[in-house]
């Protein structure tokens, strides 16, 4: 009897249409050693166009979509715009960027595989994760130290 939820696809009823185990005839043939170091490098440059994407997003689009906006608000005279439009010239442009980063991880994924590592996962999820840890840091700094609470918090020597 077939109750395994594997053997199933998670149904204890029978198994769904398409979803049985993959059953390959033989391993696929393993690329030169050249070709698997070529790959491995593309599979870096890859991580680090991901993480420069990711990293945009802690500051140049932000600092790039507030200028937009200043140049709406200067040119036109309303302040709402101005922010209307950098709020979702911002968004828009995050929305992409994901998109962007999304697809970067799947090329990645499979440039790792054709390098021979057995990835079965993508990378997105830890840079995000890292990104957004070294964004916030650099940010809290900005602000205790050079910005806003600084000058208040810090002694003066007049």
């Amino acid at each position: 009897m077939r109750t395994d939820p594997t053997d199933t696809g998670g149904l204890f009823i029978g198994r769904r249409p398409g979803t049985g185990p993959v059953k390959y005839r033989s391993l696929p043939r393993a690329g030169s050693r050249l070709r698997r170091r070529l790959d491995a490098g593309l599979a870096a440059a890859l991580l680090v166009g991901i993480t420069a994407v990711n990293l945009s997003f802690w500051g140049p689009l932000p600092v790039a979509w507030l200028w937009v906006g200043s140049q709406v608000d200067y040119l036109s005279g309303s302040v709402t715009l101005g922010i209307f439009v950098a709020f979702v010239g911002l968004l828009f442009t995050l929305l992409g960027g994901l998109v962007v980063m999304k697809r970067l991880d799947q090329a990645w994924i499979l440039v790792r595989r054709a390098a021979g590592y057995d990835q079965r996962t993508g990378t997105l999820s830890p840079i995000f994760v890292l990104t957004a840890g070294v964004g916030g840091a650099a940010f809290t700094v900005w602000l205790l130290v050079f910005a806003g609470l600084g000058p208040t918090l810090a002694p003066r020597f007049t």
